[in-house]
């Protein structure tokens, strides 16, 4: 990981925090640690159930996959929001920013959440997190990327103001080996950043 020049992004928001889900449990956010955070965001990966892993743009579960996620986190391609309880990552949300593509005013949203951490609002928190940090990094629209079957997700990004924008059919193949379409949402940052700061 030494070979990445590291470039900080500038977020406003201050980290660590406190807040308290709709059940009244307390969680803890803040922002990845490229160094200290691989291990406790691999053994998460590795407590997702198998039809969670199904769902994943990348496999996570492979201890490479966020050792590079680290490297990104360094780099300043991503910044990632984690929720945790009791010292251990219960969720997170990530943008992911190619600051010199002509894509660099898109930012890739990715949340997941754990199971015993499921509706009580968890999800919801870090969204909003991640579009405040969009703002803040220069991001003028998130983008959203889920299989067809995935309704929760789909439902949740939907409340907060995201709108379908294609369907791709077979587009992605699942751990499975079984093809499914891929649904691409978008959502402007403006519209809402004003909504969750």
């Amino acid at each position: 990981m030494s070979d990445v020049k590291s470039e900080p992004r500038q977020v406003h928001r201050s980290y660590p925090r406190t807040v308290t889900l709709s059940d009244g449990r307390p969680v803890r956010l803040r922002l990845m640690a490229p160094g200290g955070d691989v291990y406790g965001l691999h053994a998460f990966a590795c407590s997702l159930p198998q039809e969670d892993l199904q769902f994943l743009r990348v496999d996570i579960t492979r201890l490479m996959v966020v050792l590079h996620w680290a490297q990104n986190v360094k780099a300043g391609l991503t910044v990632t929001v984690l929720a945790e309880a009791d010292g251990e990552v219960v969720g997170y949300a990530s943008v992911h920013n190619d600051q010199v593509s002509w894509q660099r005013h898109l930012g890739e949203l990715r949340i997941q959440v754990g199971e015993a951490y499921r509706g009580c609002g968890l999800g919801g928190l870090l969204g909003k997190e991640i579009f405040v940090i969009a703002s803040d990094l220069g991001i003028e629209k998130i983008v959203a990327q889920m299989t067809a079957d995935q309704k929760q997700a789909i439902a949740l990004v939907e409340r907060h103001g995201f709108r379908h924008e294609a369907v791709l059919h077979d587009f992605v193949i699942g751990r499975d080996g079984r093809k499914n379409d891929l649904v691409v949402m978008t959502c402007d940052v403006a519209r809402l950043g004003s909504g969750a700061r």
